[in-house]
């Protein structure tokens, strides 16, 4: 037993407040919600952000930004994450989406973007939707090939 799963023995407790139960309990008539108006009356409920009739801040703001709906989503992967698939010998000779998504590097319906931090120490060709200038000059580099899907 802890003093979070300490309860009152059944029927010790009781709501003192009985709200709306006749004139006697001193809680009868307007049940404590005051004389008439909105509040007062049955089924009240107010709009989240509701400011009493004045203009609602969401509305009192300017609309901004720009949502391009031809954006196209490219799922960013570096160099230094394919020379450790190299290293652990999970990535051998030509690196397709094909082994990216094999190896858990990007899914098959997303377009693969690649990017240019680490360092690739072998000679590889790599084909992908995209490469950064820096991921190709260090591709170069290392004797590799950057394909361009």
């Amino acid at each position: 037993m802890n003093l979070n799963n300490i309860k009152p023995a059944a029927g010790s407790t009781f709501n003192s407040k009985r709200i709306g139960r006749g004139q006697g309990s001193g809680k009868g008539g307007t049940a404590t919600k005051g004389h008439k108006g909105q509040k007062a009356r049955a089924g009240y409920s107010q709009k989240i952000g509701f400011e009493g009739g004045q203009m609602p801040l969401q509305r009192r703001l300017p609309k901004f930004g720009f949502k391009n709906v031809n954006r196209k989503e490219f799922r960013a992967i570096n160099l230094d994450s394919i020379q450790t698939l190299i290293e652990n010998k999970s990535i051998t000779g030509e690196i397709t989406k094909e082994v990216l998504v094999a190896n858990g590097l990007a899914t098959k319906n997303e377009l693969v973007k690649i990017m240019g931090r680490g360092e690739l120490k072998s000679a590889v060709s790599i084909s992908a939707d995209k490469f950064t200038k820096s991921a190709e000059e260090l591709i170069a580099k290392a004797g590799g090939k950057a394909i361009t899907i």
